[in-house]
């Protein structure tokens, strides 16, 4: 069999290894005594490693296209990855953000993060199986979700807008579970970052998106994120056509 095959396979594994990798760092790191600023440094590789697994599921459908390689067992593949990195994981932030929230390892609130992963994996059998998105999505992909939670112990390194007290709310975090859970499986038409061609007529509300999206950044660096995500789906919402 020819190597290009295995090409998009292999990144798909990249995205599976550094999901379990990073998980074994988020949950081998106690956080109930962090504070906001350098404590939050130890979860940084997690987010760096998180940060290469959403390039990795980005790059392993369009090499498969590109390559003309598809195949069903490369599209479990891709959903079995998905569901660890972008499934568990955010569930094990969210989980360390609580225990800290609550200042213990033991309690029962914290539990409630892995309501992220199950409606995840709701999320990605969904998908498999809804022929609505080809081009666009219905719900709040699992690689946005994760990117959010992700970027909230980055936003504690340092906090220049004094939004910590608010991160590290019990309510707010628990809060945030539902309503990401919800988004993960809700009739709601997103659009999607495939481009067919450049032209700004048939792109302009994803050139718009992008265009923001570096804005926030620069401005705002890991603050910008959840705004962004935000965007996301405010744009897809008030768009004049879900088509």
């Amino acid at each position: 069999m020819a190597i290009k095959n295995h090409i998009p396979n292999a990144l798909t594994c990249v995205n599976l290894l550094c999901g379990c990798v990073a998980l074994s760092i988020i949950l081998g790191t106690n956080t109930s005594t962090f504070r906001p600023g350098t404590d939050w440094q130890a979860l940084l590789p997690a987010a760096v490693l998180i940060g290469i697994a959403a390039i990795a599921d980005f790059f392993d459908g369009l090499v498969a296209r590109a390559l003309r390689v598809s195949s069903p067992i490369g599209k479990d593949l891709d959903s079995l990855a998905d569901m660890v990195s972008f499934g568990v994981v955010p569930g094990a932030f969210l989980f360390k953000l609580l225990q800290n929230a609550t200042a213990a390892n033991d309690s029962p609130l914290a539990y409630l993060a892995f309501t992220v992963s199950i409606f995840s994996a709701l999320r990605l059998a969904k998908f498999n199986n809804d022929t609505r998105q080809s081009d666009s999505f219905i719900g709040l992909p699992t690689p946005a979700c994760t990117i959010l939670v992700t970027s909230l112990p980055i936003i504690l390194l340092n906090d220049q807008f004094g939004v910590s007290g608010i991160i590290l709310n019990q309510w707010v975090l628990l809060a945030l579970t539902l309503v990401l859970s919800g988004l993960l499986v809700a009739e709601l038409p997103l659009f999607a970052l495939k481009f067919k061609n450049l032209s700004w007529q048939d792109n302009s509300l994803r050139f718009v998106f992008l265009i923001a999206t570096v804005v926030l950044l620069m401005l705002l660096k890991a603050s910008a994120v959840p705004l962004v995500i935000l965007l996301y789906v405010l744009l897809s919402v008030l768009r004049p056509s879900h088509g």
